[in-house]
């Protein structure tokens, strides 16, 4: 059986989309918030998450992951409040930022770890777009406080290619 340690909708959705069977149970390791680098912090916090529901259901496959969205050197994580939500949406408007995902996956006592990224172009938002699309609360649980249009249902930032 696989287990997600992730409370988050979107990989729900995702293991969803593919057909794959597994139970959500969510550790309660508290992340780490520095390393040296994006890729590190997200693998590591996908590791100890997926580690500590992995020592309670050791038989069994268990995947963990992480996201942060970067952009000038700044890490873009889990949001505070809508108020922090419309400050990420109006510093990451108008620009390509990185959005970068850890996983890990343990098997058998083994973990596999990787990260990925992407770089998301935002065109530029008005202020009132930014406050329409926070008062949706979509962004409210989400890394850099957006989804992409196919991961929500809200009114999305405007992406350009």
């Amino acid at each position: 059986m696989l287990i997600l340690a992730s409370g988050s909708p979107r990989r729900r959705e995702l293991l969803d989309q593919i057909g794959v069977s597994y139970k959500v149970i969510v550790s309660d390791v508290k992340e780490i918030k520095t390393a040296r680098t994006s890729a590190e912090l997200v693998t590591a916090n996908a590791a100890a998450k997926a580690e500590a529901v992995a020592a309670k259901y050791p038989q069994d496959v268990v995947l963990g992951a992480d996201t942060v969205v970067t952009w000038q050197g700044k890490v873009f994580g889990k949001l505070r409040d809508a108020a922090d939500a419309e400050r990420m949406l109006k510093e990451l408007q108008g620009h390509s930022h990185e959005v970068i995902t850890g996983m890990a996956l343990i098997l058998k006592g083994k973990p596999y770890t990787t990260a990925v990224s992407t770089i998301v172009t935002f065109a530029p938002m008005t202020a009132s777009q930014i406050q329409a699309y926070v008062a949706t609360g979509e962004p409210l649980d989400k890394a850099g406080a957006y989804a992409v249009p196919v991961q929500g249902g809200g009114p999305p930032p405007t992406l350009s290619a």
